[in-house]
Formats: C-alpha cells, sequence, structure tokens
C-alpha cells in the first residue's frame, strides 16, 4: 500500500480502498481544475472542438494544439443506471448507487454519480450541474447534482 503522503493514496472503505484518478500529462489540466472547483475539458486550438476523455489529439481534425477551457459544468442527464453489483469491492458499501452519463452543454459526455437526488427521482433529460468531491491529495471529483431551479 502507498503511504498516506502519496498521491496515489487510497480513499478507503471498510471493503478495500477507492481507487484514486492518477493525473499524467494528457489529463493533468482536469484534474487540477477540478481541485479548484472547475469543469475544466480540452479545446481543440484549431477547429474549437471541446472534448472528453482528454487526449493529446483533436479526434474531429487531428489537430495537436488544444487549450484547458472553462466548461459551464451544465448539462442533462442523458442515460443512467442503478448499480447494486459493483464491478470492484471498493463499492460493496455504497450499493445502490447510480451511474449516470450527462451530455454537457459544451456537446461531450461525461460519466459520473448524480448527488443530492433519491434514485427513484433521476429522470433522462433532468438538468444537472457540476459539484466537486474533494478525495485525497488535492484529487477531486466531478459529481452532479439537480440543478438549482430545475431549468434549463
Amino acid at each position: 500500500m502507498t503511504p498516506p503522503s502519496s498521491p496515489r493514496s487510497p480513499v478507503t472503505s471498510d471493503a478495500a480502498p477507492v481507487p484514486i484518478p492518477v493525473p499524467n500529462p494528457d489529463n493533468a489540466g482536469f484534474w487540477e481544475g477540478c481541485a479548484r472547483g472547475e469543469l475544466r475539458l480540452q479545446r481543440c486550438g484549431r477547429c474549437a472542438a471541446w472534448r472528453h476523455h482528454p487526449r493529446p489529439m483533436c479526434p474531429a481534425c487531428g489537430s495537436r494544439e488544444y487549450e484547458w477551457g472553462l466548461a459551464s459544468g451544465r448539462g442533462v442527464v442523458h442515460t443512467f443506471t442503478i448499480v447494486h453489483r459493483p464491478t470492484l469491492p471498493a463499492f460493496d458499501a455504497r450499493v445502490p448507487y447510480n451511474v449516470i452519463a450527462v451530455a454537457l452543454d459544451e456537446g461531450v459526455f461525461m460519466v459520473s454519480n448524480l448527488v443530492d437526488c433519491p434514485r427513484e427521482a433521476i429522470r433522462i433529460g433532468m438538468p444537472v450541474e457540476v459539484v466537486f468531491e474533494p478525495l485525497a491529495d488535492g484529487i477531486a471529483l466531478p459529481k452532479f447534482r439537480p440543478r438549482r431551479g430545475g431549468g434549463q
């Protein structure tokens, strides 16, 4: 196990350590933004297309030029599921939990969890906004909650 001061330190549950994202050259801007409470996505320097997951080349035009643009953090639930049998023992204590795919206003999709909402109330098309869950060592996970006021 990694010592607590390491950036790879897991957050523990009763069952097993929860995996912690490890920033790399392609995604460091994303994780740095999350740690500051900002949703930052790659935006192509040539064609201005947003992209997520972070990668070195634009899938729209092939350019390697990009910037980390500040995203709105707003979108809608595109689809969701309720997990009753997690793939990792670290999530056993959390079942049942939701996994959502959010269609962000910028046109990209992000997989996450919906917080502050009972699972019975989750709906496709539900307006959501990003919130951040601090984990450890400067890492925060983007999660979503129902949009305040519920409107577009």
